[in-house]
Protein backbone atom coordinates (compact mmCIF):
# COMPACT_ATOMS: atom_id res chain seq x y z
CA UNK A 1 0.00 0.00 0.00
CA UNK A 2 2.66 2.76 0.61
CA UNK A 3 4.45 1.97 -2.56
CA UNK A 4 1.33 2.75 -4.21
CA UNK A 5 1.14 5.69 -2.40
CA UNK A 6 4.73 6.63 -3.47
CA UNK A 7 4.01 5.91 -6.85
CA UNK A 8 0.49 7.89 -6.56
CA UNK A 9 2.68 10.67 -5.07
CA UNK A 10 4.86 10.42 -7.88
CA UNK A 11 1.67 11.10 -10.30
CA UNK A 12 0.97 14.00 -8.55
CA UNK A 13 3.95 15.84 -8.63
CA UNK A 14 3.99 15.21 -12.33
CA UNK A 15 0.55 16.88 -12.50
CA UNK A 16 1.44 19.73 -10.53
CA UNK A 17 5.10 20.90 -12.00
CA UNK A 18 5.18 19.20 -15.49
CA UNK A 19 3.82 23.06 -16.72
CA UNK A 20 6.74 24.68 -15.06
CA UNK A 21 9.82 22.55 -15.30
CA UNK A 22 12.73 24.51 -17.52
CA UNK A 23 15.44 21.71 -18.01
CA UNK A 24 18.64 20.98 -20.41
CA UNK A 25 18.09 19.58 -23.76
CA UNK A 26 18.10 15.95 -23.28
CA UNK A 27 19.56 15.60 -27.10
CA UNK A 28 22.88 13.94 -27.11
CA UNK A 29 25.36 16.60 -28.41
CA UNK A 30 27.63 14.82 -31.22
CA UNK A 31 31.27 14.00 -29.14
CA UNK A 32 31.01 15.84 -26.21
CA UNK A 33 33.06 15.29 -23.66
CA UNK A 34 30.43 13.52 -21.19
CA UNK A 35 27.12 12.72 -21.75
CA UNK A 36 24.83 12.28 -19.12
CA UNK A 37 22.38 9.22 -19.88
CA UNK A 38 19.59 9.78 -17.29
CA UNK A 39 16.37 7.53 -16.64
CA UNK A 40 13.74 9.42 -14.91
CA UNK A 41 11.34 7.73 -12.26
CA UNK A 42 7.77 6.08 -12.65
CA UNK A 43 5.65 9.24 -13.98
CA UNK A 44 8.65 11.67 -13.30
CA UNK A 45 8.10 14.74 -14.77
CA UNK A 46 11.07 16.94 -16.41
CA UNK A 47 13.10 16.28 -19.01
CA UNK A 48 15.90 14.36 -17.33
CA UNK A 49 13.82 14.02 -14.56
CA UNK A 50 12.47 16.59 -11.96
CA UNK A 51 13.04 15.58 -8.92
CA UNK A 52 16.72 13.60 -9.76
CA UNK A 53 18.43 14.27 -13.66
CA UNK A 54 17.81 17.91 -14.10
CA UNK A 55 19.18 19.27 -10.86
CA UNK A 56 21.61 16.21 -10.91
CA UNK A 57 22.97 17.61 -14.55
CA UNK A 58 23.29 21.22 -13.49
CA UNK A 59 25.27 20.55 -10.59
CA UNK A 60 27.28 18.45 -12.66
CA UNK A 61 27.60 21.47 -15.19
CA UNK A 62 28.60 23.20 -12.23
CA UNK A 63 31.47 21.09 -10.80
CA UNK A 64 32.29 20.18 -14.57
CA UNK A 65 33.55 23.73 -15.30
CA UNK A 66 35.52 23.21 -18.51
CA UNK A 67 34.11 20.27 -20.12
CA UNK A 68 31.30 19.87 -22.46
CA UNK A 69 28.75 18.12 -21.10
CA UNK A 70 25.72 16.46 -23.33
CA UNK A 71 22.61 14.87 -22.04
CA UNK A 72 20.21 11.90 -22.74
CA UNK A 73 16.75 11.02 -21.52
CA UNK A 74 16.20 7.23 -21.61
CA UNK A 75 13.07 6.46 -24.02
CA UNK A 76 11.02 4.33 -22.17
CA UNK A 77 7.53 4.74 -20.53
CA UNK A 78 8.38 5.08 -17.35
CA UNK A 79 5.04 3.40 -16.29
CA UNK A 80 4.02 0.55 -14.46
CA UNK A 81 3.77 -1.77 -17.35
CA UNK A 82 5.40 -4.60 -17.21
CA UNK A 83 7.78 -4.28 -20.10
CA UNK A 84 8.61 -0.60 -19.12
CA UNK A 85 11.96 -1.08 -17.45
CA UNK A 86 12.92 -3.62 -19.93
CA UNK A 87 12.43 -0.61 -22.25
CA UNK A 88 14.44 1.39 -20.63
CA UNK A 89 17.19 -1.20 -20.38
CA UNK A 90 17.67 -1.83 -23.78
CA UNK A 91 17.14 1.72 -25.14
CA UNK A 92 20.06 2.99 -22.81
CA UNK A 93 22.37 0.58 -24.10
CA UNK A 94 22.02 0.73 -27.69
CA UNK A 95 22.25 4.74 -26.79
CA UNK A 96 25.38 4.23 -24.96
CA UNK A 97 26.55 1.87 -27.81
CA UNK A 98 25.97 3.84 -30.61
CA UNK A 99 27.58 7.16 -28.56
CA UNK A 100 30.74 5.37 -27.65
CA UNK A 101 30.88 3.87 -31.54
CA UNK A 102 30.44 7.70 -32.70
CA UNK A 103 32.64 9.41 -30.09
CA UNK A 104 35.54 7.24 -28.70
CA UNK A 105 36.59 9.64 -26.71
CA UNK A 106 33.39 10.18 -25.06
CA UNK A 107 32.93 9.03 -21.51
CA UNK A 108 29.37 8.45 -19.74
CA UNK A 109 27.74 9.30 -16.37
CA UNK A 110 25.06 7.38 -15.76
CA UNK A 111 21.96 8.67 -13.62
CA UNK A 112 18.98 6.84 -12.13
CA UNK A 113 15.50 7.64 -9.94
CA UNK A 114 13.30 5.26 -9.15
CA UNK A 115 12.54 3.07 -12.03
CA UNK A 116 15.20 4.70 -13.97
CA UNK A 117 17.45 2.99 -11.40
CA UNK A 118 16.18 -0.62 -12.09
CA UNK A 119 16.94 0.77 -15.89
CA UNK A 120 20.33 1.04 -15.14
CA UNK A 121 21.21 -1.43 -13.12
CA UNK A 122 19.63 -3.84 -15.38
CA UNK A 123 22.52 -1.79 -18.18
CA UNK A 124 25.41 -2.82 -15.65
CA UNK A 125 24.53 -6.56 -15.44
CA UNK A 126 22.86 -6.46 -11.97
CA UNK A 127 19.19 -7.51 -12.63
CA UNK A 128 15.78 -5.31 -11.13
CA UNK A 129 13.86 -8.99 -11.66
CA UNK A 130 11.98 -9.18 -8.32
CA UNK A 131 12.16 -5.36 -7.32
CA UNK A 132 9.33 -2.64 -7.36
CA UNK A 133 8.89 -2.10 -11.59
CA UNK A 134 11.68 -4.38 -12.14
CA UNK A 135 12.51 -6.64 -14.95
CA UNK A 136 14.78 -9.06 -16.15
CA UNK A 137 18.01 -7.69 -18.11
CA UNK A 138 17.59 -7.52 -21.82
CA UNK A 139 20.65 -5.80 -22.39
CA UNK A 140 24.28 -5.17 -20.17
CA UNK A 141 26.83 -2.48 -21.84
CA UNK A 142 29.77 -4.57 -23.37
CA UNK A 143 32.92 -4.97 -21.81
CA UNK A 144 34.27 -2.84 -24.70
CA UNK A 145 32.25 0.62 -23.41
CA UNK A 146 32.53 -0.33 -19.32
CA UNK A 147 35.72 1.55 -19.16
CA UNK A 148 33.88 4.90 -20.26
CA UNK A 149 31.30 5.23 -17.88
CA UNK A 150 32.83 7.12 -15.23
CA UNK A 151 29.98 7.14 -12.53
CA UNK A 152 27.36 5.76 -11.95
CA UNK A 153 24.53 7.55 -9.89
CA UNK A 154 21.47 6.01 -8.37
CA UNK A 155 18.57 7.42 -5.94
CA UNK A 156 15.55 5.35 -4.44
CA UNK A 157 16.94 2.02 -5.94
CA UNK A 158 13.98 -0.37 -5.67
CA UNK A 159 16.85 -3.58 -5.80
CA UNK A 160 18.05 -2.49 -2.60
CA UNK A 161 14.40 -3.34 -1.02
CA UNK A 162 15.12 -6.59 -1.77
CA UNK A 163 18.53 -7.04 -0.74
CA UNK A 164 20.72 -6.65 -3.45
CA UNK A 165 23.23 -3.52 -4.40
CA UNK A 166 25.18 -3.01 -7.38
CA UNK A 167 28.81 -5.12 -6.79
CA UNK A 168 31.13 -6.43 -9.71
CA UNK A 169 32.85 -3.97 -12.01
CA UNK A 170 31.05 -0.91 -11.45
CA UNK A 171 30.78 -1.03 -7.51
CA UNK A 172 33.63 1.45 -7.12
CA UNK A 173 32.36 4.15 -9.74
CA UNK A 174 28.45 3.80 -7.87
CA UNK A 175 27.03 5.94 -5.49
CA UNK A 176 23.39 4.61 -4.59
CA UNK A 177 21.39 6.70 -1.95
CA UNK A 178 17.98 5.46 0.09
CA UNK A 179 16.64 8.36 2.09
CA UNK A 180 15.20 6.51 5.46
CA UNK A 181 12.21 5.02 5.28
CA UNK A 182 11.96 5.26 2.04
CA UNK A 183 9.93 2.35 1.13
CA UNK A 184 10.50 2.00 -2.66
CA UNK A 185 14.59 1.36 -1.44
CA UNK A 186 14.27 0.49 1.84
CA UNK A 187 12.55 -2.99 3.21
CA UNK A 188 9.80 -1.80 5.92
CA UNK A 189 10.27 1.99 4.86
CA UNK A 190 6.98 3.90 5.98
CA UNK A 191 7.86 7.13 5.02
CA UNK A 192 6.11 7.63 1.67
CA UNK A 193 7.47 11.23 1.28
CA UNK A 194 10.88 10.09 1.31
CA UNK A 195 10.97 9.23 -1.76
CA UNK A 196 10.57 12.51 -3.28
CA UNK A 197 13.41 14.21 -1.44
CA UNK A 198 16.38 13.36 -3.52
CA UNK A 199 17.02 16.86 -5.40
CA UNK A 200 18.86 17.23 -1.85
CA UNK A 201 21.27 14.49 -2.86
CA UNK A 202 22.17 16.28 -6.74
CA UNK A 203 24.95 18.24 -5.49
CA UNK A 204 26.83 14.90 -3.65
CA UNK A 205 26.32 12.88 -6.34
CA UNK A 206 27.47 15.32 -9.02
CA UNK A 207 30.79 16.05 -6.32
CA UNK A 208 31.21 11.99 -6.37
CA UNK A 209 30.92 12.17 -10.40
CA UNK A 210 33.60 14.82 -10.54
CA UNK A 211 35.78 12.79 -8.99
CA UNK A 212 35.97 9.79 -11.00
CA UNK A 213 35.84 11.69 -14.50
Amino acid sequence: MRIRLCLAALSLVAGATAATVTAPSAAAAACSDIDVVAARGTFEPGTLGFIVGDPVFSALQRKLTGRNLSSYRVNYPADLSLTSAAQGNADLVNHVNSQASACPNQRFILVGYSQGANVVDNSIGISSAGAVVGSPIVATLPAAVEPKVAAVLLFGNPIRAIGKSVTGTYQSRTIDFCAKGDPICEAGGNDTLAHLGYTANADAAATFAAGRI
